[in-house]
């Protein structure tokens, strides 16, 4: 998993704002060690098989902690709505302490837009979320921290580099029994997953803590108002350019 420390082309957002949907970028294939004990295996296949199909949407809470030049921790809050319809169809909204993104990917383009400064880009983008996620991140020198969840297989993403894993306990999260789960990924990455102790297993809390990092930084995801099953219309992820909005070109 990336540095969640991360930002968006700085032509188009000031400051710049990481899209966050899961606590790391590693959306390659990966595979799993066998020091990831059984049960939270299980559970994360759970989470994975449920997010890998069909249609969903789900809010985020986020909390990036990060050290400034003087070593002095601070903190930048989000709060992310996110619609998602397998394989090729994304809508979110995040709006925090450093503005307000909206991202549209509707199967043929992908785009994001500055509400504050009211300018957008839109590359041209064909493929599943994972294709077009990771072809982003590389022409627009933006990492995707919770990217996991939208990967083509989202346990072996949220799994990969991973070399030991086991249940906590079980924690009550909002009135749902959840397993609370650490997971270790050298080097210096720990993962705190709280999953739903139910057949859908959607993910509920996530804590990355970087000690490797100075400071040792968190990045923190409550995720919460899960809808599955669910067929949004094409028109909901459209992109439609607000009145007076500029469209910036897009890197090559």
């Amino acid at each position: 998993m990336t540095n969640v420390l991360s930002r968006l082309h700085p032509r188009l957002l000031a400051p710049a704002l990481a899209l966050v949907l899961l606590g790391g970028s590693a959306l390659a294939e990966a595979q799993t060690a066998p020091a990831i004990a059984p049960d939270a295996q299980t559970e994360v296949a759970q989470m994975g098989k449920t997010l890998s199909t069909g249609g969903f949407s789900f809010q985020i809470h986020t909390i990036r902690e990060y050290v400034d030049d003087n070593g002095q921790p601070l903190h930048i809050f989000h709060t992310i709505n996110a619609q998602v319809r397998r394989p090729d169809r994304l809508a979110m909204t995040a709006a925090g302490d450093d503005g307000t993104t909206k991202i549209a990917y509707d199967g043929k383009n992908l785009t994001l837009y500055s509400q504050e400064t009211n300018k957008y880009l839109s590359i041209a983008a064909s493929g599943t979320l994972e294709d077009v996620l990771r072809e982003a991140s590389e022409r627009l020198d933006t990492d995707f921290p919770l990217a996991d969840l939208l990967a083509n297989d989202p346990a072996k993403a949220f799994l990969h580099g991973v070399i030991a894993g086991r249940v906590v306990n079980t924690a009550t999260v909002d009135g749902v029994p959840c397993l609370h789960m650490i997971f270790v990924q050298p080097p210096g990455i720990e993962l705190e997953l709280w999953a739903e102790k139910t057949e859908q297993a959607v993910p509920r809390r996530l804590i990355v803590t970087y000690r490797s990092l100075p400071g040792e930084p968190r990045f923190i995801a409550v995720m919460s108002d899960w809808k599955l099953g669910i067929n949004p219309t094409d028109s909901e992820f459209a992109f439609q350019p607000p009145p007076g909005a500029t469209m910036m070109e897009a890197p090559k």
